[in-house]
């Protein structure tokens, strides 16, 4: 996880243009370099470092010898870097895995050399001989990049949207539009000799629903025919690959592991991989949630079956919520279902960066996306149709859960890899009849469960564990986290009753211990905005743009307004909300909320035919 940042057509000689551009410092603890380009006219660029791969070679911005006109910013991973380096001879000049893009890019342009990438990545490069400068992102938007542009030829782009709010609110006008950069895309702009921008070409690389165009090169053999037994064989093969690819770091791997099925696999198969190549660094996983947490009881379950060394990460509703305002902030989303899940998250990432050596951390986000894992997928009028919204959804990943889990983990400079996400298997996957694909006897990613019976990774009844948010699985299901949420917003009587219990232990008499719980309620009060009836009731008004339909996402709203200001309220198209609902709260994206919602804590009977 490294961060990047550039603008284009500026005015290099003022030093507040500079200052944004450590905003995104968590981002690369490890190195930082800041570089005017000598030969372009207004073209500076910067870049944070977190060392992955590469060594004191890995260095960015990346200028080769064999290239002097061409620099490279890369924040990415590139997993068949050495694959390519054979396939065309290329001449390395460092260990790092971004140096083949630049080979790539001098022998075929920017859209073929994307397009051969094995990797998640955000890139711009200035070519100074041709005076270019180019932007391109991975196809499912897993590393991110945010841009803007002006009608006076200006052009910048950052990791984060916070490395570029003080220079977009200093244009006084002429902007044309501040938002993500689109992935699987790329961008050419022309830059004249005055240091203007201009862009030339944007076009899409690739697909995610279409076989990569890298595959030719990777050396899998998958079973030929539609038989079930050979397409589960191909869904082993290529996961497992996927995650297996994932694995290439010179730092400690560790994985984050709620005990549902996606993090399960992804721990149980990198635990195997770690020990097969005999791993110098041992295997961490990572869990939270409060007491009762049915993800808790789950990940314990699965963490002594795959032997890894276990953290449990325990918290309050008040810690939770006293990190709210820190989160939205971070994630730089006011989505509801976003936030509610990016706080433990977010306090598992900071537990992870202060009291271990774990840097590199796996997860299984992208499959509920990908396999119709979400408990509304239940109630889809036909096949056809949930195809349609697994696609929509994962097309727009890079807006939600992948933005969630780049930016909690990004803040405390770890870097997260998500196999369930790898180019490779999601084509085969979606290339598979809808109706495979859909939930089958009452449970949802049948297919992805049927693939993995019998391979003894994890405990059967983990594989056949029923669905549960995470958001919603960190807290007991007779208090979901988004009730406290909720009563919290609501300054209903949750919060008083649970600083009341704090004074009545008598444990306030302790000096140090007063002091902190001093700190902890103003801090509640300090997080604590009450959201009127008649606030809500004149939204629309204030906020026109996905206008807030609850008080808690009105409270969101807020604080991201205060932070952002109003103009970038756009870089969140809608609320994510469950589709073919049938809910007790329409304005509320919780599964728990849904008529149809079950779980392997409350069911009475768990008997479920698996194939």
């Amino acid at each position: 996880m490294c961060g990047i940042w550039g603008i284009f057509g500026f005015d290099t000689s003022k030093v507040e243009n500079y200052t944004s551009a450590f905003r995104i410092a968590h981002r690369g603890p490890d190195n930082f370099q800041i570089q005017n380009i000598s030969s372009m006219k207004s073209c500076s660029v910067a870049f944070h470092r977190l060392a992955i791969m590469g060594g004191a070679t890995g260095i960015q911005p990346m200028t080769l010898q064999a290239y002097p006109h061409i620099t490279l910013l890369c924040n990415g991973e590139i997993y068949n870097y050495t694959r390519l380096q054979r396939e065309f001879d290329f001449e390395h000049e460092t260990e790092s895995d971004c140096e083949i893009i630049i080979h790539l890019y001098n022998k075929f342009g920017i859209e073929k050399a994307c397009s051969l990438l094995d990797g998640t990545f955000a890139i711009i490069i200035v070519d100074t001989r041709r005076r270019k400068v180019m932007l391109a992102r991975d196809s499912y938007g897993v590393r991110p990049m945010f841009y803007f542009a002006t009608t006076t030829g200006q052009v910048a782009c950052c990791s984060e949207a916070k490395g570029l709010v003080d220079i977009w609110e200093k244009q006084n006008g002429g902007q044309q539009f501040f938002k993500p950069f689109l992935p699987g895309h790329c961008a050419v702009y022309d830059v004249d000799g005055n240091g203007s921008v201009r862009l030339e070409e944007m076009k899409r690389f690739h697909w995610f629903v279409d076989m990569p165009t890298h595959w030719k090169y990777h050396d899998i053999r998958l079973e030929i025919g539609s038989e079930f037994e050979s397409i589960k064989k191909n869904i082993r093969t290529l996961f497992t690959k996927a995650v297996e690819k994932r694995l290439m770091s010179t730092r400690p791997v560790g994985s984050l592991l709620s005990g549902g099925l996606d993090s399960s696999l992804v721990a149980a198969i990198t635990a195997r991989k770690l020990s097969e190549n005999n791993s110098p660094f041992p295997f961490n996983t990572f869990s939270i949630g409060m007491n009762e947490s049915p993800d808790l009881k789950a990940a314990r379950k699965v963490s002594a079956c795959i032997g890894s060394i276990h953290h449990e990460v325990i918290v309050s509703p008040e810690e939770a919520l006293q990190a709210v305002n820190d989160v939205i902030y971070a994630i730089e989303s006011y989505d509801i279902i976003t936030v509610r899940a990016s706080v433990p998250m977010y306090l598992l990432a900071n537990y992870i960066k202060n009291k271990t050596e774990t840097i590199v951390l796996m997860s299984g986000e992208g499959a509920d996306e990908l396999a119709q894992g979400y408990i509304y997928f239940h109630k889809q009028p036909s096949p056809e149709e949930g195809d349609k919204e697994s696609k929509r959804i994962l097309k727009d990943l890079y807006l939600y859960d992948v933005l969630r889990t780049d930016r909690s983990t990004a803040s405390h400079g770890l870097e997260v890899r998500v196999p369930f996400l790898d180019h490779a298997f999601t084509s085969y996957f979606l290339s598979l009849p809808p109706e495979m694909r859909m939930p089958k006897n009452g449970l949802e990613k049948h297919l992805v469960r049927s693939a993995f019976d019998g391979a003894e990774l994890i405990p059967d009844e983990i594989l056949w564990r029923r669905k549960e948010g995470f958001s919603d699985g960190m807290a007991s299901s007779k208090k979901s986290w988004y009730k406290i949420l909720q009563d919290h917003i609501e300054n209903k009587a949750h919060r008083g009753n649970s600083i009341a219990g704090i004074f009545m232990t008598g444990s306030f008499l302790r000096g140090k211990f007063f002091l902190s719980i001093l700190i902890v309620v103003i801090g509640l009060q300090k997080n604590s905005k009450q959201v009127t009836d008649e606030q809500l009731l004149n939204a629309a008004e204030i906020f026109p743009h996905v206008t807030p339909k609850s008080k808690e996402a009105y409270y969101y709203r807020s604080v991201f307004e205060e932070r952002f200001g109003s103009e970038l309220a756009t870089l969140i198209p809608y609320q994510w909300m469950p589709k073919w609902i049938e809910s007790s709260d329409p304005n509320d994206p919780s599964a728990r909320v849904l008529s149809h919602y079950k779980n392997d804590e409350d069911s009475k009977d768990n008997t479920l035919i698996r194939i």
